[in-house]
């Protein structure tokens, strides 16, 4: 394939993720509970995954945000009482993360604003196709994870 033609394949590649993850984006934050941005969610999504605390700076890195723009999200969810914040015993400059049980109502209920939307994309496009191309996804991340 010459130069050129990768480099456009490249391009369409990009475009198509670039709107797609608009789309998705606009269209989850239509459902999702009021009050609740899509960054409080996927916070709440990925320590209700993981079951365990988390550093502020551990939970940036994972989001690729800055510490400024995690610590903001984590101040919103501790007021709304969705997720402990208690220092390190060890290293009093350190803090953890948890979720609480109001969080994980919270991330429980989301999920199940979110669910329908999302179902309906994959049923539309057929979980054969999805299945199929979410290994190619997950490789271009991490590839872009590389840096």
């Amino acid at each position: 394939m010459s130069e050129s033609r990768s480099d456009d394949m490249a391009i369409a590649l990009f475009s198509e993720l670039f709107m797609a993850d608009q789309l998705a984006r606009n269209r989850i934050s239509k459902v999702l509970p009021r009050g609740m941005e899509l960054s409080h969610f996927s916070v709440l999504n990925h320590l209700a995954g993981l079951g365990e605390e988390r550093t502020p700076a551990q939970l940036a890195r994972a989001f690729h945000v800055t510490r400024g723009a995690m610590t903001n999200t984590l101040n919103r969810l501790e007021w709304a009482g969705h997720v402990h914040i208690r220092p390190d015993w060890d290293d009093a400059r350190r803090k953890f993360v948890a979720i609480s049980p109001s969080g994980r109502a919270a991330r429980d209920a989301a999920v199940q604003s979110v669910a329908p939307l999302i179902g309906e994309v994959v049923e539309a496009l057929g979980p054969d196709r999805v299945r199929a191309v979410l290994p190619v996804l997950r490789e271009l991340r991490a590839r872009l994870e590389q840096g």
